[in-house]
């Protein structure tokens, strides 16, 4: 797997003690280590780096992780790729002000962080910091760990993935869904209008997935039947407007994170006065936030949030779980139709038609570099430990790494949405790995796996309870 195995274990092992625990600055403040091994890199436009409030959140994402610092030119972020091919940190954090958003800053943002290294995949776990104002930005980089237990759901859930929570219908009028700590999942009569309820229950809620119509303005909470909206009004509020035309305040002090994952255009930032995805931000706690930056048909991106963060609780962190479903996007991809990936990009650097072979190819690059994550990329932020179908664990000697998976017998299928279920079984590495001379599968070449400098990836398969599975491997 690597040229130096034994140094790698060493140093593995020993970033595995030191990892978590920080160190204390002389302010009394922690200063942070990403939890993966590898770096962190601010990219941010001289522009944004000199202005007043934006300059500070840089220096704090200074402090915090000990992060470098890569400035370009008029908006081109493109300047920073030959520094980061050297560099090859784990994270990368695009520091941008709203206007910065303008266009296909999130899509450049995609195609960039697939050159760093060879191959179609993604090489840096990453993501986009903003705010309306720079308190925002700056009240997401100084957020400590969150330890995900209260959920809210604008759609279906499975809310045992959950200590507790309560969702509410977009499709069934008066269906809601309450789950209290060591309950299960309870039906109770939701209000025709759940404007307020939903409100009410935001300002505690730690995670909130959505569903249903939306625009960079606005959300409509019910889909197929008569429900209120959130709209965004100028200077980053949010209100709730009923059926009956009364304004509701949006407010909430809890941190949280918002998955956007079948909302179409909600990701998108057009400008900063009147802007869903920025007054969540600025007024209802939001420190993180994945959403449709398009009109969403096809999900994948979106959808596959909740497989890998909420149906795998307390596996990954926002972005990690991010990175996981962009991997298996892009892998599917590349089984359907090898090359896939680059010969799209040429298509698109030269301004060039491309035809999909196939619906499932033009859904899936539709999807590929249009939803963005916004928020510090490193930041701890994932559910609470819970019921897993499967564990994974990953051990190494001074030769081979080893994966070993195990069925539970726990069912976490959840239908609800578009293109769900059926991910590869992921796993970080948790430092960067030499595979450049390639690697040598020992044990489990029959399940198929993708082994990365990075990341292992392993195509989804039916496991027999109480068997364990074993991908073995090492350097050539």
């Amino acid at each position: 797997m690597m040229k130096n195995v034994k140094s790698f274990c060493v140093m593995v092992l020993f970033f595995v003690l030191i990892c978590s625990a920080g160190f204390a600055a002389e302010n009394g403040e922690k200063v942070m280590t990403p939890r993966l091994e590898g770096g962190y890199v601010v990219a941010v436009s001289r522009e944004t780096a000199e202005a007043e409030g934006w300059k500070e959140v840089m220096e704090k994402l200074v402090a915090k992780y000990d992060a470098d610092v890569l400035i370009y030119e008029n908006g081109i972020m493109e300047e920073t790729l030959a520094v980061l091919k050297e560099k090859r940190p784990r994270y990368v954090c695009f520091l941008a002000q709203p206007a910065e958003m303008k266009g296909d800053f999130v899509g450049r943002a995609h195609r960039m962080m697939r050159k760093v290294n060879e191959g179609p995949w993604t090489d840096c776990v990453w993501a986009i910091l903003t705010g309306y104002e720079p308190a925002d930005a700056m009240r997401a980089v100084k957020e400590g760990p969150l330890e995900i237990r209260r959920v809210l759901g604008g759609t279906p859930l499975r809310l045992e993935c959950a200590e507790s929570g309560v969702w509410f219908s977009e499709l069934t009028k008066n269906e809601k869904w309450v789950k209290e700590p060591g309950g299960e999942p309870t039906r109770v009569e939701g209000p025709d209008d759940t404007t307020t309820a939903i409100i009410e229950k935001l300002k505690n809620a730690q995670l909130f997935i959505t569903s249903g119509h939306a625009t960079q303005k606005d959300w409509m909470i019910g889909f197929s039947y008569r429900n209120g909206f959130f709209v965004s009004q100028p200077g980053a509020k949010v209100v709730g407007r009923d059926t009956a035309g009364v304004l509701h305040e949006v407010k909430s002090e809890e941190p949280k994170v918002h998955l956007a994952v079948g909302n179409c255009l909600i990701g998108d930032i057009p400008d900063a006065e009147n802007c869903m995805a920025l007054g969540l931000m600025h007024s209802a706690g939001v420190r993180q936030m994945v959403g449709y930056t398009v009109p969403t048909w096809y999900g994948y991106m979106g959808w596959g949030m909740t497989d890998y963060f909420y149906l795998q609780p307390g596996r990954f962190t926002v972005a990690e779980a991010f990175f996981a479903n962009q991997q298996a996007l892009l892998h599917r991809l590349e089984s359907l139709s090898p090359g896939v990936n680059a010969a799209y990009d040429r298509a698109l650097e030269e301004g060039q038609n491309f035809v999909p072979a196939s619906m499932d190819i033009r859904g899936l690059l539709y999807d590929r570099d249009t939803v963005a994550i916004y928020g510090d990329p490193a930041w701890d932020a994932r559910m609470a430990d819970g019921q897993n179908e499967w564990t994974q664990t990953v051990t190494q000697d001074a030769e081979t790494v080893t994966i070993t998976l195990r069925k539970t017998g726990y069912d976490n299928t959840d239908k609800n949405g578009s293109q769900r279920g059926g991910r590869p079984i992921f796993v970080f590495l948790p430092a960067r790995a030499d595979v450049s001379a390639g690697v040598e599968i020992l044990q489990g070449a029959e399940l198929g796996p993708v082994v990365t400098e990075g990341f292992v990836l392993v195509p989804r398969f039916e496991m027999e309870e109480g068997k364990e599975y074993v991908v073995k491997f090492r350097a050539r």
